[in-house]
């Protein structure tokens, strides 16, 4: 079991040594992170969307991480637990960046609103990290907690059940914000606009 632990540590800070050759080490819990500082600093409403590239940025980054650890197989079953909540993160990122993104060019919304939007989503985010810190905390065993394998495997499996949780509630966030646009756009006979927007009748939000 303390090898089982040991891969599980190792795969959640650099997934593979061959990896590493590939592309430099990047630390999911810090690019979410620089995220949310980058949101954060959209304090007023002219720099909302200057304040979202630079956020684009750093998610454009962490993409290279996610698609390839995507890419990653044969792990054993705990650590695969472990590089699956790492990819429910990417998930979260990717579904407040992509939809914002279409926000802001949504005449239905009022800078103001994006802020508040933003803001948001900067919580969901936050937390989300917060759950990847405590989960890297577990896997690294350096917190002197002296629990055993199995009770570390059962919190590994909490944080990831947690985070499922968590992108759903990203999504259902996601969702009413949406609906807000389309609603606004009912009224004023602009649905098709806002239904190509977001996605047609498959994969729309409302």
């Amino acid at each position: 079991m303390k090898r089982i632990i040991l891969i599980t540590a190792v795969m959640f800070m650099s997934i593979t040594s061959q990896m590493q050759a590939q592309f430099s080490v990047i630390d999911p819990i810090n690019l979410v992170e620089n995220m949310v500082t980058a949101i954060e600093t959209s304090s007023t409403v002219v720099n909302v969307i200057e304040t979202f590239n630079q956020v684009k940025k750093v998610y454009d980054q962490g993409k290279e991480y996610y698609d390839k650890l995507k890419g990653v197989h044969n792990l054993i079953k705990d650590a695969k637990k472990v590089k699956d909540s790492a990819l429910l993160v990417g998930d979260i990122s990717d579904i407040y960046v992509n939809n914002f993104q279409k926000m802001l060019s949504d005449p239905n919304f009022k800078t103001e609103e994006l802020n508040a939007i933003a803001s948001g989503y900067t919580i969901l985010l936050q937390e989300s990290a917060d759950m990847l810190k405590e989960l890297k905390e577990i896997v690294n065993d350096n917190n002197g907690l002296s629990m055993t394998d199995s009770e570390r495997m059962t919190i590994i499996n909490d944080v990831y059940v947690r985070l499922k949780n968590h992108k759903n509630l990203v999504s259902y966030y996601t969702r009413k914000n949406i609906s807000v646009s389309y609603l606004r756009a009912k009224k004023t006979g602009d649905t098709e606009r806002v239904m190509a927007l977001y996605g047609n009748a498959d994969d729309r939000y409302w």
